[in-house]
């Protein structure tokens, strides 16, 4: 079993310049600076991704998806139903 762990130094949380967030193992197209959010997690947060291949989405419970690149399957995180910035909005 794995779990997350965040030892600090998270270089994007707070980073909000326009541009695009790739997979860091194959550069697919993830996430827009458009869709991103300030937010209480360590991560990064975003709304929405750039398309809807742009992950594939695993059902861990209702409220919570494990989210995968959808090129290469890498781990990305999570993605928190009903948690983002405005009522009814995800949260990745």
């Amino acid at each position: 079993m794995s779990f997350c762990h965040f030892s600090g130094g998270e270089v994007y949380k707070d980073h909000f310049k326009p541009g695009m967030y790739v997979c860091s193992k194959c550069n697919h197209p993830l996430f827009s600076s458009r869709s991103k959010f300030a937010h209480s997690s360590p991560w990064p947060a975003f709304t929405d991704t750039i398309t809807e291949d742009s992950v594939t989405r695993m059902m861990e419970s209702l409220t919570a998806y494990k989210v995968l690149c959808g090129k290469c399957g890498s781990g990305l995180g999570h993605e928190f139903v009903n948690d983002g910035p405005e009522e009814g909005v995800s949260r990745f």
